[in-house]
């Protein structure tokens, strides 16, 4: 595989990419979701058709087009069809309740939504559309659509109902075969709108172009090592940059994407090993521990795995890779205003390496660490914010110019309002949210210290520390467990646990155990999990003495 021979990585846009991978890779499988396989000529064929119908419908180049659906083969070949001709795919988080629906529907300025009755189990987008909008009472498709909440709203289609459901005209969606459409060829466009997943309240719509999303997509085929009979198995949602990056890594590169409908550990287990898949990509903790410690899983099965990305504490991603032992396991550092991911760890890098560090920034990127309080750059090893600039950012905040100008620090370099330092190597080390430090009695302590070390204890498959406010120290920590299903643990052994193993003002004074996670997209949004803190059950570590 020779990423050389496309175009210039910044002049590269969806359509270029999937075109010259149909010329390169034809029938290479691009695509493997719901059953389906599809080669790079075949998807080309699918996202033309259904270009076709969404320019039918009227829909101009940089036009808002919404996608509200589970994972599903349609909701790729659309977007695939939007990117081509210039029309702007709004990914909507399936896991939304009304509320949040009604706020990004109004404030992305969607004309058109596609939503699908698949999965109605997990949720059901027409009765929360209903409820949100009484105008949908008796409307179907081909009358005209008011509605005063949403007022660029003009159509609505669903996808697997039955023929004559009024929301259902799917042909119009489809398209005939057409000559290929007037392919999108301008880097600078939008090549899609994706909202910050949720870790606070306010969720922000994020401009990608096509500069920012194939740049990635190029360098991380460049970090892995890409080639043309790689198979890549992602089971992330893709409303989120964590799908949408490796199937931009694997356009560039001919390489098969492996998508996954719903997440269950043991039909995931059975997938990668007939799939014979070669990359693994969970990267979040609640889906690695469910696939590894599943009674299916074993490392001989999975022999033709080469690499795994996962995200966590230096001691979790131990116990991963030591699970997993033949194939390379790395992590990664990004957000979704820098294209996703802007780092991941060399092949080569040695095991601490992969497990402290989240590696140097890929091609395209440069990264500085910046004094919070002073603005000064900091010394190599110096503790800051990681600051980022290049090819791959966005290109603001929707229809919110103030905020797009509050990330932004003079010479281009965006704040992540991540804490971290540098390595003698440039590798990142990534200590947290800035908001996640914690002030204990003075002293400065990163959530993700704490976390690493709850995660070495027998028994805790994850642990995630908040910081609490406290009359005698100022701030605290809180920790929230998920134990494996056998173990026992109690709040008072965890604390017995951690006393002369680290530094008394990082015991956490709090100790909650958990089943299940708020999530938002794929992060655990540890506003959440604030609430559940109550003051009369602050831990006195005197007793323990």
């Amino acid at each position: 595989m020779q990423l050389s021979s496309l175009p210039p990585r910044e002049t590269l846009t969806v359509a270029r990419t999937l075109l010259g991978a149909a010329e390169r890779f034809g029938e290479n499988e691009a695509l493997v979701m719901d059953g389906v396989h599809l080669t790079y000529r075949e998807l080309l064929l699918a996202a033309r058709r259904r270009a076709g119908g969404l320019l039918a419908l009227g829909l101009q180049p940089g036009d808002h087009f919404g996608l509200l659906m589970p994972n599903c083969l349609e909701y790729l070949l659309l977007f695939h069809a939007c990117a081509m001709v210039g029309i702007r795919p709004v990914h909507l988080n399936s896991r939304y309740k009304a509320e949040d629906l009604r706020y990004v529907i109004r404030d992305s300025d969607i004309r058109f939504l596609v939503t699908s009755a698949r999965q109605r189990e997990f949720a059901d987008f027409e009765d929360m559309l209903r409820e949100l909008y009484p105008e949908l009472a008796g409307w179907q498709y081909g009358q005209p659509l008011s509605i005063a909440a949403a007022p660029r709203l003009e159509g609505l289609f669903q996808l697997d109902v039955a023929a004559d459901h009024p929301w259902g005209a799917v042909g119009n969606l489809l398209g005939e075969a057409v000559d290929p459409p007037a392919y999108n060829r301008d880097p600078e466009q939008i090549a899609l709108i994706m909202y910050t997943s949720g870790t606070t309240a306010e969720p922000k719509a994020c401009l990608l172009s096509h500069r920012a999303l194939e740049g990635a997509g190029h360098a991380l085929a460049e970090r892995f090592r890409m080639q043309a009979d790689d198979r890549f198995w992602d089971p992330l949602p893709f409303f989120h940059m964590s799908t949408m990056l490796p199937m931009a890594c694997c356009r560039a590169s001919g390489a098969t994407f492996i998508g996954v409908g719903h997440f269950e550990p043991g039909p995931a287990v059975q997938e990668i090993v007939t799939e014979q898949a070669t990359v693994l990509f969970p990267s979040f903790p609640t889906l690695t521990n469910a696939l590894f410690t599943h009674p299916d899983f074993s490392p001989e099965a999975l022999h033709k795995v080469r690499l795994v990305n996962n995200v966590g504490p230096p001691d979790l991603l131990r116990r991963f890779a030591a699970q997993l032992p033949g194939a390379v396991h790395v992590t990664a550092y990004g957000l979704t205003e820098a294209g996703g991911v802007i780092a991941f760890n060399e092949l080569d890098d040695t095991l601490d390496q992969r497990v402290e560090t989240s590696g140097r920034p890929m091609l395209g990127s440069e990264v500085r660490i910046v004094d919070a309080e002073t603005g000064e750059v900091c010394a190599q090893g110096g503790v800051g914010e990681i600051q980022i600039r290049g090819e791959t950012l966005f290109s603001g905040y929707h229809n919110d110019a103030k905020k797009t100008g509050e990330v932004f620090a003079d010479g281009g370099w965006l704040r992540s309002g991540d804490l971290g330092a540098l390595d003698a190597d440039g590798r990142i080390r990534y200590l947290g949210r800035l908001k996640d430090m914690l002030k204990v009695g003075g002293e400065n302590v990163a959530a993700v210290e704490i976390e690493s070390f709850l995660c070495t204890l027998p028994g805790v498959r994850v642990a995630q520390v908040i910081s609490v406010p406290d009359n005698h120290l100022m701030e605290v920590a809180a920790a929230f467990i998920e134990l494996a299903p056998d173990a026992v643990l109690s709040a008072e052994d965890v604390v017995r646990a951690c006393l002369g193993r680290i530094a008394s003002y990082k015991i956490p004074r709090y100790v909650y155990f958990v089943a299940e996670w708020p999530m938002s997209a794929t992060k655990i949004q540890k506003f959440r999990l604030r609430e559940q803190v109550h003051s009369a059950d602050r831990i006195e570590l005197a007793k323990y003495r």
